[in-house]
């Protein structure tokens, strides 16, 4: 028999001895052939005894099948308690589950796909939705619900679907308007301060782009203005042959294709042609004689050709 004992505790030593019936047990509940050899005994309290075997079986190295017996007190009968397959120390196991919330990256999002949003996102707070009301910790905040009441301003009842197209002037509709904050949630502090560290990471200051550059993105002319609190630190690129193209980029953000780093020169003009008028260069219609372009004739010759 082999036998291990890891504990303290001395195993009982007719249950320790019940190689054969923990082995039967095994081999009835695991597939044919994939019951190995016994590896341990382990005591897991008085007359109750754990006998483990080698699995054999594919997918599972390093597990081990645990048949736990016992015995009654002053009883000389081993029974059968329970059969398990357990990982061992070495054992391969699974990686451990991890929910599709905190799975899910950015870029994954394809197609048709719908991703829902947690009620209680963080990320997100309540914004002004017309009641009468505001929510709690809305953003539309005391001080203006009271700044409204105090101009004579009434707040329109019902849901957004039943607001009129444009709000009446001076109203807490009007003002959510405005803000940009008539949704049933808008972006919390939580939020916005984690899209701007998003964006700051991959189009900041700090990227090897931005070290780089002959000048920052608040002085170029192809940064698009963002509205709202982050227009403060934060723009659009609208340069075509930059890297951060119809990206978010932060004001401190730079790169190659800065408007005023290089301007080219314009191209050289030729010079324009000088004409003298105050000379005149006489050009003859034929050619003197002795200028060597037509060779003189005798009047011998001329006579044979016929002319006079």
């Amino acid at each position: 028999m082999s036998a291990a004992t890891t504990r303290s505790r001395t195993p009982d030593r007719l249950c320790a001895e019940a190689v054969d019936l923990a082995r039967a047990a095994a081999e009835e509940a695991a597939a044919p052939g994939v019951i190995g050899e016994h590896t341990g005994v382990v005591s897991e309290g008085d007359r109750v005894v754990t006998h483990f075997f080698e699995c054999k079986e594919l997918g599972y190295r390093g597990w081990r099948w645990a048949v736990t017996v016992a015995r009654a007190s002053r009883a000389k009968i081993v029974t059968l308690d329970e059969v398990v397959l357990l990982p061992g120390p070495d054992a391969l196991l699974a990686p451990e589950w991890v929910p599709w919330s905190e799975r899910l990256r950015p870029g994954d999002l394809g197609p048709g796909d719908l991703l829902p949003t947690d009620q209680d996102d963080l990320r997100l707070e309540p914004g002004y939705t017309g009641e009468e009301a505001p929510p709690p910790n809305s953003p539309v905040s005391e001080e203006m619900r009271e700044l409204a009441e105090a101009e004579d301003a009434d707040v329109t009842p019902g849901t957004p679907a039943v607001q009129p197209a444009a709000p009446s002037r001076g109203t807490i509709a009007a003002v959510a308007e405005e803000l940009g904050l008539r949704r049933a949630r808008v972006l919390s502090r939580y939020g916005l301060h984690i899209a701007a560290d998003r964006w700051e990471e991959a189009f900041g200051p700090k990227t090897p782009m931005a070290q780089a550059a002959p000048a920052t993105c608040v002085s170029c002319g192809f940064l698009t203005p963002i509205g709202g609190s982050l227009g403060q630190a934060f723009g659009v690129c609208a340069n075509e042959f930059s890297p951060a193209d119809g990206r978010v980029v932060s004001l401190a953000y730079g790169c190659g294709g800065h408007s005023e780093a290089a301007v080219m020169p314009k191209p050289s003009q030729p010079a324009a042609p000088v004409v003298d008028e105050t000379r005149v260069d006489p050009f003859p219609l034929r050619p003197a004689r002795d200028s060597g372009s037509v060779p003189e004739t005798g009047d011998d010759e001329t006579a044979e050709l016929g002319h006079s």
